[in-house]
C-alpha cells in the first residue's frame, strides 16, 4: 500500500485558520477524492479472489499466478515516478479526473481479457492509474489539510485503501458461487466512474497550486469560501512567501550543483533518507501484501474451499478497516513512534505464531486468528502511519524527492515479495517463509527503537535534529511528547 509526493515546492496547505464548517466542506473533498484511495485498495484486493478462478479458467502456474498479481506494482512504480510531474502541470483536479479514466480503461480490458497475456496488459494498465492516485491523492490531501487535522486527513487515502480492499472481498464472495471472476474487476468502474464525476463538479483545485502557478485570485476566493476575505488575504500572502523562498532556495541549490536528487545524500539530509528507506521496504519485507494478494490462496491451504477461503477473507478486510479507523484516531494522539514499535512487536509475534500454524498443522481456525491479528497489528501502526512520516521526516527542500524515492522503494519491494512469494513458499514451505517475514520484523523493531524520533507536534527544524542527535548516537531522552528546542 504506498502512495507518494509532489516535486512542486511547498506541499503544504495554506489553510491553517479554519473554522468546523469550513472543516467539514474540506473533509467531504477528501472522502471523494480518496476514491483514488479505494480503487488502490479493491484493485489490490480482489484479484485475491479472482486468481482462484483464473488459474484454472487460464491454466496459470505458480509464477504466472505471482505475475497476475505483481505486475500490476510494475505498472505502479512507471505510474507513481510519472505521475507528479503530470499533476504539477495541469493541476491536482484534472489529474485525478485522467486517473479515474486511466482506471476505466484498465478495468474494462482486465474484464474482458480472452488469455493471459490480456489479463497482464490490463494489470499493467491498472498500475498505471494506481501508482499515479498513489502519487497524486495525498498531495491534493496535503495541501487542502488544515495544520490541526493533517495527520487524519493524510490517514483518510490509507482508510480508503482498506475500504477498498473490503469492499474487493465482499464482491469476490458475492461472485464466488458462480465464479464470475470477469464480474468482479467488472465492479471497480462504478467507484472510478465516481472518481471522476467528482473531480468534473464537486472538487476545487488545490490553493497551493494556484498560488504556486500564479492564480491567487482564484486561490484567494476559494479560501475565502471557508472563511472570510482578510484571512484569505493573509493566507495567500503566507503562501506565496513559502513558495518565493522555497524557488530561492531551489535557485541557490542548482547554482551551488547541490539540487535535485543529490541534495538527498547530503550530510545533513542522510539520517532522513536511511530512516525513509528503511521504512518503506519493511512495510513491504514484513509480508503485508502476501496476505492481502493471496488471503484466500493461504486459507485454501488449510483444507477449505475456494468460497469458504474467500468468505473468511472477508474477516481479514474488516479488520484491516476497523483497526484504520483505530490509527486514525491515535495518529495525532499518541505519537508516530509508538505506534510503529507496538505494530512491529504485535505483527513479529503473530506472523511467527502464523507460520507455526501451518508447520505443525494447527487447523483453519488458528491460522486465520493469527492472520487477523497480523494485519490488525499492521493497519494499526506501521501501515498508516508509515506515509505520515514520510511526508514529515524530510526537510521541505528535498521532501518532493525523499517521498517520492521512498515511494519507489515502498512500491519496487511490494513487487518483489509478491512475485516471490508462491514459489518462495513452494520451495522451503509456507510456514517457514512467515517465519523470515517474523525476522524482518524483529529486525525492524530494533531499527526504529534506535533511530526513529517522535515528529508528532514538532517543526521540521526539530525533527531534523532529533534525527542527527539519534544517528550520532547522543543520550537518550523521552520521545513520548512533543518537546521544544533538542528534543528526540
Amino acid at each position: 500500500m504506498v502512495q507518494g509526493f509532489s516535486r512542486e515546492p511547498g506541499t503544504h496547505s495554506p489553510l491553517t485558520q479554519v473554522g468546523p464548517e469550513g472543516i467539514r466542506k474540506i473533509t467531504l473533498w477528501a472522502t471523494a477524492i480518496a476514491l483514488g484511495g479505494f480503487l488502490f485498495g479493491f484493485d489490490t484486493g480482489v484479484v485475491s479472489g479472482a486468481l482462484l478462478y483464473i488459474k484454472k479458467d487460464f491454466h496459470l502456474n505458480s509464477f504466472e499466478q505471482g505475475s497476475v498479481v505483481s505486475v500490476l506494482l510494475i505498472g505502479a512504480v512507471i505510474g507513481a515516478t510519472s505521475a507528479g510531474g503530470f499533476a504539477d502541470r495541469v493541476g491536482r483536479r484534472k489529474a485525478l479526473g485522467l486517473i479515474g479514466l486511466v482506471f476505466v480503461v484498465g478495468t474494462v480490458i482486465a474484464s474482458l481479457s480472452n488469455g493471459y497475456p490480456m489479463l497482464m496488459a490490463g494489470r499493467v494498465v491498472l498500475g498505471l492509474s494506481v501508482g499515479a492516485a498513489s502519487a497524486t491523492v495525498p498531495v491534493y490531501l496535503s495541501e487542502i489539510a488544515p495544520t490541526r487535522i493533517r495527520g487524519r486527513l493524510l490517514t483518510m487515502n490509507q482508510l480508503m485503501i482498506t475500504v477498498g480492499i473490503l469492499v474487493a472481498y465482499l464482491v469476490n464472495l458475492a461472485f464466488a458461487s458462480s465464479e464470475r471472476w470477469r464480474a468482479m474487476f467488472a465492479v471497480g468502474l462504478v467507484p472510478a466512474v465516481l472518481m471522476i464525476a467528482a473531480t468534473l463538479w464537486l472538487l476545487p483545485e488545490s490553493p497551493q497550486w494556484l498560488v504556486t502557478h500564479g492564480r491567487e485570485d482564484v486561490a484567494r476566493k476559494g479560501i475565502a469560501e471557508l472563511t472570510d476575505e482578510k484571512t484569505a488575504d493573509e493566507l495567500i500572502r503566507r503562501a506565496r512567501e513559502r513558495v518565493d523562498e522555497e524557488r530561492e532556495k531551489q535557485r541557490r541549490r542548482e547554482a551551488e550543483g547541490d539540487g535535485g536528487t543529490r541534495r538527498l545524500f547530503a550530510p545533513d539530509v542522510r539520517p532522513a533518507l536511511v530512516v525513509g528507506l528503511t521504512l518503506a521496504a519493511v512495510q513491504q519485507f514484513a509480508g503485508i501484501n502476501t496476505i492481502i494478494y493471496y488471503a484466500p490462496t493461504i486459507i485454501q491451504q488449510t483444507g477449505l474451499n475456494a468460497s469458504n477461503s474467500i468468505f473468511y477473507s472477508v474477516f481479514i478486510g474488516l479488520i484491516n478497516l476497523v483497526m484504520t479507523l483505530v490509527a486514525i484516531k491515535l495518529v495525532d494522539r499518541a505519537g508516530r513512534r509508538p505506534m510503529v514499535l507496538v505494530s512491529l512487536g504485535l505483527m513479529a509475534v503473530s506472523i511467527f505464531m502464523l507460520g507455526l500454524a501451518f508447520v505443525v498443522d494447527m487447523g483453519s481456525v488458528l491460522t486465520l486468528a493469527f492472520m487477523v491479528i497480523y494485519i490488525a497489528s499492521f493497519a494499526g501502526g506501521l501501515g498508516p502511519v508509515f506515509w505520515t512520516l514520510i511526508g514529515e521526516i524530510f526537510p521541505p527542500s528535498v521532501r518532493a524527492e525523499g517521498s517520492s524515492l521512498s515511494t519507489a522503494v515502498n512500491w519496487i519491494s511490494n513487487f518483489l515479495v509478491s512475485l516471490a512469494f508462491l514459489p518462495l513458499a513452494g520451495l522451503i514451505g509456507q510456514g517457514e517463509t512467515f517465519w523470515i517475514f517474523a525476522a524482518i520484523c524483529v529486525v525492524a523493531f530494533l531499527f526504529v527503537s534506535r533511530y526513529l524520533p517522535e515528529t508528532r507536534g514538532r517543526d521540521v527544524e526539530q525533527i531534523q535534529e532529533a534525527l542527527d542527535t539519534r544517528f550520532k548516537h547522543a543520550p537518550a531522552r523521552p520521545d513520548s511528547a512533543p518537546q521544544k528546542g533538542r528534543s528526540r
